[in-house]
């Protein structure tokens, strides 16, 4: 079970850079490919940048052509939550830390085998710990 990770805004706004606080805590996004990770190949394990929750392995990134780091599963059932998004006049699936709350992206049912999911992540809702 992932530990619970509680701060205030002001406490998030201090850590954070705006562009990290507007996406992870306010449900922003970045423009496609812009974000560090979209193109990135180093092998690690990509973090929450609000409370540092291993979120993804490397292993499980692909080229989605998206333009987002995009991953077929996450490293493990319980490090991310779901919420329903019908913002934008969609339905979606927001994809979050299921430790501290952040927004990271969005969850769609369009990946590779073998879930054929595609977690559609924010760069700069990441930090990546390359492993050796």
């Amino acid at each position: 079970m992932v530990a619970k990770v509680n701060k205030t805004e002001e406490q998030w706004k201090e850590q954070l850079s705006p562009e990290e606080f507007q996406v992870t805590r306010k449900k922003g996004t970045e423009r496609a490919f812009t974000g560090k990770y979209h193109d990135y190949k180093e092998k690690g394990i990509y973090k929450c940048v609000c409370c540092g929750n291993e979120l993804f392995s490397s292993d499980t990134k692909y080229n989605s052509g998206t333009g987002w780091p995009s991953f077929w599963q996450p490293i493990a059932e319980d490090s991310v939550s779901y919420e329903e998004d019908n913002s934008l006049f969609m339905r979606r699936t927001e994809v979050l830390c299921a430790a501290c709350g952040a927004h990271l992206g969005h969850v769609f049912r369009d990946g590779p085998k073998p879930t054929g999911q595609r977690y559609c992540m924010n760069s700069v809702a990441l930090v990546f710990e390359k492993k050796e």
